[in-house]
């Protein structure tokens, strides 16, 4: 008797003897066992359909790393070939996953790039092989379907095009998000940042892959050749799947930040040109304690987590070093509104209504975050989360500019209500941000900042 085969029969045996009660006995127990093994199993792709269904997503644009993601039908170990050539004859093929073994998926496939070099020009091609997967000891390749098309990005570093756009509250409204894609292809900018609320509540992997890698609009390479930044606002942390949402938009790089802060998966500092960015978290807008979710969110402690990470991340040379210090995050700073939400300070006169809720509030984003954001003389803050376009110049309260993007509204009904690309790019020594009204296809608003001192 073969090796193999006498440990697989000893395992069977052994279990025999454990389930002495059950009415299976012999060949009948082995088959009950091997059925259950792939009964355990995920369902398989069906036949002859094609294994990689999406456009590759560029996430994560930094200095020397990229993250690359996209949509599988089956069981699947994916690739990335990349190089600076565009014919990729100087390619290096990176497997999905990290060391210790591959990251095989029958959903998504995710790669990270690492080891590049500040504003560089790469190109890769993906490809994945199909695999048959019966048991540990029973794997095998059934084909290999490898994309034709060679896309490209550059990474970020001081040296980059100091242009980016800025999306939110998409909320799945593809009436709006498939125009507010098209204005982002025709400017081209260097990255993207989606300001939170890409989802509604998801509670599949399936719903999240139509959101981020499969969406219902023409240009299917939305970020395919132009990579994304993303700070998550409080619907992506709603539903058992988005629970998980680094399943199919992966964290940061790790080394990115130091042991202490490897938790905040989301936070970036990245340097693009003369802008130094800083994503922040705002998590879920309801309190920790709100009856509602039953204890399953722990947003304040992770707000303060996050302001250690600010502080040191404010003195790193090449964020204290830019001219301009642009911060993101998805709930407002600052509302004048004293029953807004709890990511806003609120007044010292607050009536008896709100007066309960200021104490619990005092350790929120605006307390912790805000006085950082002023001393480190940060110019702009972009915020989402209202629906509404709001312009909130500097006062006695903040010293930072703050624009809320507008939300998903494609009716018209509302003037107030309409989604928006607000644009920012450095221009003859100023950071020009211009907000385009994606309803009405004409400028909102052009507003200049200057250099920070």
């Amino acid at each position: 008797m073969k090796r193999r085969e006498f440990l697989r029969n000893a395992a069977i045996v052994a279990a025999t003897q454990t389930l002495y009660s059950s009415p299976l006995k012999g060949e009948e127990l082995k088959a009950s066992l091997m059925k259950g093994e792939q009964e355990n199993l995920p369902p398989r792709g069906p036949v002859g359909e094609l294994l990689i269904d999406s456009e590759p997503v560029l996430q994560n644009y930094a200095e020397t790393s990229m993250g690359i993601a996209f949509s599988v039908t089956d069981w699947a170990n994916g690739y990335v070939i990349y190089g600076e050539k565009p014919d990729l004859s100087d390619g290096r093929k990176v497997w999905c996953g990290g060391y210790r073994m591959t990251a095989m998926d029958n959903e998504v496939i995710q790669v990270r790039l690492t080891g590049l070099k500040p504003y560089t020009l790469y190109y890769y091609k993906i490809g994945a092989d199909r695999i048959e997967y019966k048991d540990g000891y029973h794997i095998r390749i059934t084909g290999n379907e490898e994309r034709e098309q060679v896309y490209s990005f550059r990474t970020a570093g001081k040296e980059a095009k100091s242009h980016f756009c800025v999306i939110n509250d998409t909320h799945a409204k593809w009436a709006a998000f498939g125009p507010a894609i098209d204005k982002v292809m025709q400017l081209q900018p260097s990255c993207v940042i989606w300001n939170g609320d890409a989802c509604n509540t998801e509670e599949t992997i399936a719903a999240q892959k139509r959101i981020f890698l499969k969406p219902e609009i023409e240009r299917k390479d939305f970020a395919a050749n132009i990579p994304y930044l993303f700070c998550p606002g409080n619907h992506d942390n709603r539903g058992l799947a988005n629970r998980h949402l680094e399943r199919i938009w992966m964290y940061r790089q790790p080394e990115e930040r130091q042991p202490r802060d490897w938790d905040l998966g989301r936070n970036f500092a990245v340097r693009m040109g003369d802008i130094a960015f800083i994503g922040l978290d705002t998590g879920e807008d309801k309190l920790d304690g709100n009856p509602k979710f039953c204890n399953l969110f722990v947003s304040e402690p992770y707000r303060v987590a996050q302001q250690a990470w600010l502080r040191d991340a404010l003195r790193q040379p090449e964020i204290k070093k830019a001219p301009y210090l642009v911060a993101l995050c998805h709930i407002p700073l600052y509302d004048p509104r004293p029953d807004a939400n709890p990511g806003d300070i609120y007044p010292a006169d607050v009536d008896d209504k709100h007066k309960n809720n200021f104490a619990a509030w005092q350790r929120t984003c605006s307390k912790l975050w805000g006085p950082l954001l002023e001393k480190a003389g940060c110019q702009l803050l972009l915020a989402a989360h209202q629906h509404v376009y709001r312009l909130h110049k500097p006062n006695d309260e903040h010293k930072w500019m703050q624009i809320i993007g507008g939300g998903p509204d494609m009716s018209g009904e509302n003037k107030k209500h309409f989604p928006t690309v607000i644009e920012g790019e450095v221009r003859d020594g100023q950071l020009v941000i211009t907000v385009h009204n994606i309803y009405t296809g004409t400028v909102q608003e052009t507003i200049t900042i200057s250099k920070r001192r």
